[in-house]
């Protein structure tokens, strides 16, 4: 009984806030932290459907420029589907969303662009306050996993 709570304590001061300010495991992976928030079901899917979810639960380290299921719902419905049913270009369009190595808000700030993991170029700026990755706002930064960092944007970067 004592090893189940001391167990139980352990898990319930290592939690973090996610995206949607749900609690999730503090130590947990990028992986782990999407499919354990509901704002980012849209994701999860098409991360599923890519075939990233193990590179996700891997080592690392990575920044994720997350979009929640509000940003995936600004994209057309047939142009989702048919990415969504496109394996390449799925993996390709979510690659995009992700930086080698762990970036945090204050490093990212001090970039103009960075590589994203498919090779393409991110412009990263500074409008009214709000940093801009492309033409997607971050709106939560520093959300930390065992494995990188998510900074969740409100729009689907398109390469």
């Amino acid at each position: 009984m004592k090893r189940f709570a001391l167990l139980s304590a352990a898990l319930l001061t290592t939690t973090a806030l996610a995206g949607s300010g749900s609690m999730v495991p503090g130590r947990t992976t990028i992986a782990g932290i999407v499919a354990n928030d509901p704002n980012f079901s849209t994701l999860l899917s098409a991360v599923q459907a890519a075939g990233l979810v193990d590179t996700l639960n891997g080592a690392g380290p990575y920044t994720v420029f997350a979009p929640t299921n509000a940003a995936f719902a600004k994209v057309p419905q047939d142009q989702l589907n048919a990415l969504l049913n496109d394996r390449a270009k799925l993996r390709d369009l979510l690659l995009y969303h992700v930086v080698p190595g762990r970036v945090t808000s204050g490093q990212v700030v001090k970039l103009s662009n960075a590589t994203a993991a498919n090779n393409g170029t991110l412009r990263i700026s500074t409008m009214n306050g709000s940093v801009m990755i492309n033409d997607a706002r971050v709106t939560r930064a520093d959300i930390m996993a065992r494995n990188g960092v998510i900074h969740v944007v409100d729009s689907v970067i398109m390469p």
